[in-house]
């Protein structure tokens, strides 16, 4: 009786053993990166996504998370994430230029006005048209943020005052400074603010949440407003596609409601902290030039040729030309959409038309 008591305490350690490994097992741990600084409005909602997957999944998905570039560098993001050094990462497609063309063109200057137009057009703009050049990653929302504005030591308040001024502004945004008659350059930018201090640059191609996410306010006290050609930076949050398959389908259900909740999280975050870069500017003593109807038309006729030379490029990387055009069109049509979305539901803006300005515009 003693070893049939003894067998059935083994059998029933065995199964516990057995039911807690099982457990274990169930338990995905993910590794999320980010570039930007822990403080950052970028770092602090990619930290809440991971989060919503944990509570979301009751704990089924465990989330390390990394922000600064602490786990993977923002040049080698996309690679980090094909290669699962990261399971998902959060980075802008400009940092490896010519990787991911076709949504390059979410950067073009066609006149995004605000942060939270900007990521309603890139999120329509990816699920329309789903480019192949993100196989191998899953893509869980592409975006672009507020749009980039110069920023300078000194003032910007015409064409020929671009004439010549180093600027950073890494691949197509290069190529728009160019045109408007700057030189651009690729300085990484956690390196830009000691580059303007120095004289190295001249100012930086940026919305106005880098006046107080990397404190170019301090050495740049001059923003030229020029959202009329609505350049913006494409930005994905990837995720590794050999962890998104190896998960449940429950599991991927999280992760896909998640995603497209966050659509608009991220719409409310870049529109937020542009408005926080103002405020902050507007306590450093920036300088605000706003461009009159005529000169914004200067500087939409200027840019006009990089979105030409956009399209040639795309048609010569075999993409018919009607196709390329059609993309310009959708994003153009969306613009619109968004605009007068966002006027309705009046979310205040520091860019775009007068009737989303929670101030009245001028120099400060």
């Amino acid at each position: 009786m003693k070893h049939a008591r003894l067998t059935a305490f083994a059998a029933v350690g065995v199964c516990s053993a057995f039911l807690v490994s099982t457990v274990h097992a169930q338990v995905v741990n993910l590794k999320i990166a980010n570039f930007f600084p822990p403080p950052s409005g970028q770092s602090k909602v990619v930290e809440a996504f991971g989060q919503a997957l944990e509570a979301r999944s009751g704990g089924k998905i465990k989330v390390q998370y990394f922000a600064g570039g602490s786990l993977v560098q923002a040049p080698a993001m996309f690679k980090g994430i094909e290669s699962g050094i990261a399971d998902i990462g959060y980075s802008h497609v400009y940092y490896t230029p010519g990787r991911m063309p076709v949504s390059e063109g979410v950067g073009l200057p066609i006149g995004i006005p605000t942060g939270w137009v900007g990521v309603h057009v890139g999120n329509d703009f990816y699920q329309k048209f789903k480019p192949k050049e993100f196989a191998g990653v899953r893509v869980l929302t592409l975006h672009a943020n507020g749009p980039s504005m110069v920023i300078t030591k000194k003032p910007v308040a015409k064409l020929e005052d671009m004439k010549g001024v180093t600027i950073r502004a890494p691949g197509l945004p290069g190529d728009i400074v160019r045109a408007l008659g700057g030189t651009p350059t690729p300085t990484p930018m956690m390196e830009v603010y000691d580059s303007i201090a120095k004289g190295v640059n001249e100012g930086v191609w940026g919305p106005y949440e880098v006046l107080k996410t990397f404190r170019f306010a301090e050495v740049a006290t001059n923003v030229t407003v020029s959202w009329q050609i609505g350049a913006s930076f494409p930005f994905y949050l990837a995720m590794n596609q050999r962890s998104y398959n190896g998960l449940s389908p429950e599991l991927k259900k999280v992760v896909d409601s998640v995603s497209a909740e966050w659509v608009e999280r991220f719409a409310r975050m870049w529109n937020d902290i542009d408005l926080e870069g103002k405020a902050y500017a507007d306590g450093k003593g920036v300088n605000y030039i706003e461009l009159s109807p005529q000169e914004a038309a200067r500087w939409q006729k200027a840019v006009e040729p990089v979105i030409g030379d956009w399209v040639k490029t795309m048609t010569g990387k075999g993409f018919k030309e009607a196709e390329v055009r059609g993309w310009i069109a959708y994003m153009r049509d969306r613009i619109k959409y968004w605009t007068a979305k966002q006027i309705e539901a009046k979310i205040p803006s520091p860019t775009g038309p007068m009737e989303l300005r929670p101030a009245a515009p001028g120099k400060k």
